[in-house]
C-alpha cells in the first residue's frame, strides 16, 4: 500500500505554475505634475482578499480608481481573467466598487437598492427576486427588505451596500475604506463578517485602507504603498515579522530600531555594535552583511523582555529607566530610556493588575531579547 502523501497545500502565489487572476502591469498615473501611481505591478489570484495599505496620499485610492475604470492610467495595463480591460469604460468591466459612503439611494427600500443594478440589465422579475433574496440571506437582513436606508444602523447600511455590489457577481470587488464610518466595536465585528461573506461567494476582493489592524485581520496578502510605489507585498504575518525596509518596519505596528555597525559576519549570525542600544546585538536573520556595514536592527516591543535582575549573558541585553507606562487593558507598554537617550518599548501582557506589579515609573530595569527576534535592515 502506498504511503499517504505528505505534500502540503501551498498558496497560489507560492506556486510558480499558478496563473494570476488579476494582473496589474507597470501602471502609472499622473495628475498634472503629480505622479500618484509609479510603475506598480501586482499579481493577484482568484478568491484573494488583497489589501492596499498606506498613508494618505500614497496612491492606493488612485490605483483603485484605475482598476474601476474611473481613471485612465498614464501607462500600463490591467488584465482580469486573461482579458485586457485597460481601455474599457467602468460599465463594461467585470468589476464593482463599494464606496466609503455606501451611496445607498435614500428613496429606495433595501430590496430596491440591491435590485437596482439587476433592473438596469432588464432581467426577468423572478430572476431579480431570486438574486435579491439570496443576497439578503447572505448578509442576514432578509427581514429588512422593506426598510429605507434611514431606518438602518451603520453596520446594516454597510452590509446592504456590500450586497448591492455582489448581487451581479462581479469578477472583482473593490472596497474603498468601507469600514471607516463604523465605531471600533462594530468595525471589528464587521471585519470578520466581510471575510466570511467573501469566502462564501468566492469573489476576489481588493481592499483599500489606511487601517493596519483592518488589513492584518482581513487580508490573504497585502501591499504596502509609499509615494505611489509598492514597498512590500506579502501575507500579514510575513510583512509584520519580516519587513524588507525601515519604512515598512516603522509603518506596520510599533518597532524598536537600533542603528549599528557589523563587527562579525558568520554564516548563521551577525554581531552588531550599537551605541544606541548600549550593547552588542547578536542577530540570526542575516543577509549580505560584511564587516563594517551600517545596519539597523528592528525588534518588536512584544519580543523585548523586561526584568529587574540581570539575565544571563551580555549580548542583546541593555539597561535603562522606566519613564512611561501606557496601560492598554490587555497589555501595558513600558517606555524605557537607555543611557544613550534612546527610548525602547517593551509590551507585556497584563497578567497582574498594574498596582500589583513590581516595576513602576523611574525603576531601573534590564531589557533583553532572543537573537532570532532581531530583524536586520540595511541602511
Amino acid at each position: 500500500m502506498p504511503l499517504p502523501s505528505m505534500k502540503r497545500d501551498i498558496e497560489p502565489w507560492q506556486d510558480p505554475n499558478a496563473e494570476p487572476y488579476i494582473q496589474i502591469e507597470s501602471i502609472s498615473k499622473k495628475y498634472a505634475f503629480i505622479e500618484a501611481v509609479r510603475n506598480v505591478s501586482l499579481s493577484i489570484y482568484k478568491g484573494e482578499l488583497f489589501s492596499l495599505l498606506g498613508g494618505s496620499g500614497c496612491g492606493k485610492s488612485s490605483l483603485l480608481r484605475v482598476l474601476a475604470g474611473f481613471e485612465t492610467p498614464t501607462s500600463g495595463r490591467v488584465i482580469i481573467d486573461g482579458v485586457d480591460i485597460t481601455d474599457l469604460p467602468p460599465y463594461e468591466r467585470p468589476v464593482n466598487m463599494m464606496f466609503q459612503s455606501y451611496a445607498l439611494f435614500p428613496h429606495m427600500t433595501v430590496y430596491q437598492n440591491i435590485a437596482y443594478g439587476l433592473k438596469q440589465e432588464s432581467l426577468p422579475k423572478n430572476v431579480i427576486h431570486e438574486k435579491v433574496m439570496e443576497s439578503l440571506d447572505l448578509i442576514q437582513l432578509s427581514s429588512y427588505a422593506d426598510r429605507k436606508p434611514e431606518e438602518l444602523s451603520g453596520g446594516q447600511k454597510q452590509r446592504v451596500a456590500l450586497a448591492r455590489s455582489l448581487v451581479k457577481r462581479p469578477k472583482l470587488l473593490l472596497l474603498d475604506e468601507p469600514l471607516t464610518a463604523l465605531d471600533k466595536r462594530l468595525r471589528e465585528q464587521t471585519q470578520f463578517e466581510l471575510v466570511n461573506i467573501q469566502e462564501r461567494v468566492g469573489i476576489t476582493f481588493i481592499l483599500v485602507t489606511h487601517d493596519q489592524e483592518e488589513a492584518m485581520t482581513m487580508s490573504t496578502r497585502m501591499a504596502i504603498m509609499e509615494e505611489g510605489r509598492i514597498r512590500q507585498v506579502g501575507s500579514p504575518h510575513n510583512v509584520y515579522e519580516f519587513p524588507n525596509s525601515r519604512f515598512v518596519a516603522e509603518f506596520i505596528g510599533s518597532m524598536n530600531i537600533f542603528d549599528g555597525v557589523v563587527i562579525e559576519d558568520e554564516f548563521d549570525h551577525v554581531l552588531i555594535d550599537s551605541p544606541g542600544a548600549n550593547c552588542l546585538i547578536h542577530a540570526t536573520h542575516a543577509g549580505a552583511t560584511p564587516v563594517g556595514s551600517n545596519v539597523s536592527v528592528a525588534i518588536r516591543p512584544e519580543k523585548v523582555m523586561m526584568s529587574q535582575t540581570p539575565p544571563a549573558g551580555t549580548r542583546n541585553c541593555t539597561k535603562g529607566v522606566v519613564k512611561e507606562i501606557a496601560y492598554l487593558g490587555d497589555i501595558s507598554v513600558y517606555y524605557v530610556e537607555l543611557p544613550s537617550g534612546v527610548r525602547v518599548q517593551s509590551s507585556l501582557p497584563n497578567l497582574l493588575r498594574l498596582s500589583e506589579r513590581n516595576v513602576t515609573w523611574d525603576d531601573e530595569v534590564y531589557l533583553f531579547w532572543r537573537a532570532e527576534n532581531g530583524i536586520l535592515l540595511m541602511t
